[in-house]
């Protein structure tokens, strides 16, 4: 499919191209997202330098089909879930908006777990006001606090569902053992771990989100940079189909699962054009195998 840089003249039925998938059996979402860290300040901290252009994206992203939206409190904090509430609300039927707690932030690109149950009940309280939600329909635990028991921070994300108060449940960086611990208590219907084609770590974890249907959701997902190269595998396929690196980064993401749900983030929107024209892009598997080969190596 050579030749798909932009989305700059086409409609919402682009996003869709990427296939949808089943949240919790109920959220039909697109299998490709926005991830909405990157409309904050630098260090992921404060306001963007330019506001007026985030709201853009945002709207943007939604005019291209894009109807999942990942984000948290910390980032900013509170700035990103503000910006987005401002672009889209009242919102679209069919968005579906996740978002996470469990971080302070106590500076530019500084991050500290807080899983006590008072902080994951207020991050979740603040993220329904500035949102305008009346309920969140996927909260994510950030991380698992390591100085908290893991079964009062998921006893707490239990008793805030029973409220009403989110929908579904999701966990952030964990292992197969700790998506099985928290499954002994509450339903997990998606996980979101650091992955791409250049970073394959969480490979079980995926694995484990197949065999489950849970949604996989890879952030830092076009982590390709040493594979970038002209004379890299990646590069090779993107000077085949004259597409960028980034692009043939994505495409393997969503070719390698159905349950993975990819949610590049950007603060402009020529770079989210070029992500979204991604969903039309088909790897075989032949093109599947050398880029798992050449990450690998």
């Amino acid at each position: 499919m050579p030749g798909t840089k932009s989305a700059k003249h086409q409609g919402k039925e682009l996003a869709e191209k990427a296939g949808e998938f089943l949240i919790g059996n109920d959220l039909r979402v697109t299998r490709l997202g926005f991830g909405a860290m990157r409309i904050t300040g630098d260090g992921i901290w404060g306001e963007p330098a330019d506001r007026a252009a985030a709201v853009r994206v945002l709207r943007r992203a939604v005019e291209l089909g894009i109807n999942f939206i990942d984000t948290a409190d910390s980032y900013g904090p509170n700035v990103s879930e503000e910006i987005i509430a401002e672009a889209l609300h009242p919102y679209p039927a069919n968005l579906v908006i996740a978002t996470k707690g469990g971080f302070e932030r106590p500076g530019p690109d500084r991050w500290t777990e807080n899983g006590t149950p008072k902080h994951l009940r207020a991050a979740c309280e603040g993220s329904l006001r500035r949102l305008r939600l009346e309920r969140i329909d996927l909260y994510q635990l950030h991380r698992i606090d390591p100085k908290v028991p893991a079964e009062e921070q998921f006893a707490t994300l239990q008793a805030l569902q029973a409220e009403g108060k989110i929908k579904h449940i999701g966990l952030s960086e964990v292992s197969v053992q700790q998506i099985q611990h928290a499954q002994t208590m509450l339903p997990i219907v998606s996980v979101q771990n650091r992955y791409s084609v250049a970073d394959r770590g969480s490979e079980d974890v995926l694995e484990y989100c197949e065999k489950q249907n849970i949604g996989f959701i890879p952030w830092f997902p076009l982590a390709a940079g040493k594979l970038s190269g002209p004379q890299s595998s990646i590069g090779h396929v993107a000077a085949q189909w004259k597409v960028t690196p980034s692009q043939v980064a994505l495409a393997w993401l969503l070719s390698r699962s159905p349950v993975m749900l990819p949610i590049p983030g950007t603060s402009s929107v020529e770079h989210l054009e070029e992500n979204v024209a991604t969903a039309v892009l088909q790897l075989d598997s032949k093109q599947m195998q050398e880029l798992a080969r050449a990450s690998a190596g």
